[in-house]
């Protein structure tokens, strides 16, 4: 690591960024930062360090519930989630993700989740998914002052629709589509939109076209943010990982090993020593050990 980078953020430094100052930071040439993360402790950490955005993502669904896909997550194990991360990460801007058919049923359910969200967990915004079908949900929950951000390309609610995770908009119907989608979004009052799994050259066009800012997953360099799945970037999973994950750490060997060095030491006598342990005087040892055979407990 070099010595430029900014590695922490002091508690009385860091500050949470404002949706203005979100939409602000494409006119000004920043690069977003953005991570998913689903508890207290990890949000924590991400609160300690110059992250801009954390998205409770419905990815929690897998990555912290075990569920097969995102499908299966309740609104009230989103919300969960989310009150967790509030509560670790009170300096970053938090994005609570909207679980599939908590906004898809009725423009009427879709507004009351979306408040729970605000009122409930403490999110600053929400994100759902889709274009210019979720558009009039969007416009309704934004002139009721909830901020929203869209999410477009890659949706993995509607993966089965989709014919899987596959990357998206990779003909010019499709592009054109894509677009058609983000300015409907945009029109709508959306403050920013995750643009997932498209080509490169795709995710520079969309960006281009739009006055706000996207970020991206798997959309390549031309996007104005990035974001990641934290357990990804740590390697907290030893399985698949998309072509667009960078990992930053190998966490889940580093855990192996101390789990395997604990269990050892455990069995072998070497934890817990005195450093890792209560003591009392030896005097005081006696004078129970007498009051406990006195009154019948040792012999």
């Amino acid at each position: 690591m070099t010595a430029d980078v900014k590695k922490t953020a002091p508690a009385d430094a860091k500050r949470k960024m404002t949706v203005p100052e979100i939409m602000a930071a494409k006119a000004q040439g920043r690069k977003l930062t953005m991570v998913t993360t689903y508890d207290f402790a990890f949000a924590n950490v991400v609160d300690r360090v110059d992250i801009d955005i954390i998205l409770v993502g419905d990815s929690g669904a897998m990555v912290n519930l075990g569920y097969p896909n995102t499908l299966p997550v309740s609104m009230d194990e989103m919300l969960v989630m989310a009150k967790a991360v509030a509560r670790g990460a009170r300096n970053t801007f938090i994005i609570g993700d909207m679980p599939f058919l908590s906004y898809q049923v009725s423009q009427e359910k879709a507004m009351e989740n979306a408040g729970r969200f605000l009122k409930e967990a403490g999110m600053d915004a929400i994100k759902l998914e889709g274009g210019r079908r979720v558009a009039l949900t969007v416009k309704a929950m934004v002139e009721a002052g909830i901020p929203v951000m869209g999410h477009i390309g890659l949706t993995p609610q509607s993966f089965s629709q989709l014919g899987g995770f596959k990357v998206q908009a990779k003909s010019g119907a499709a592009v054109k589509e894509l677009i058609d989608d983000a300015l409907a979004l945009q029109k709508a009052g959306v403050f920013a939109i995750l643009l997932e799994a498209v080509p490169a050259e795709v995710g520079k066009i969309v960006t281009d076209v739009l006055d706000v800012p996207t970020v991206g997953i798997g959309a390549g360099p031309g996007t104005n943010g990035q974001v990641l799945i934290l357990h990804d970037l740590l390697g907290l999973f030893g399985g698949f990982l998309p072509k667009f994950v960078k990992q930053y750490a190998n966490l889940a060997a580093d855990a192996g090993d101390a789990l395997a060095r604990y269990c050892s030491e455990v069995r072998g006598g070497q934890f817990p020593q005195p450093e890792q342990t209560y003591g009392i005087k030896p005097e005081q040892v006696e004078e129970i050990l007498r009051e406990l055979r006195r009154d019948g407990y040792i012999k």
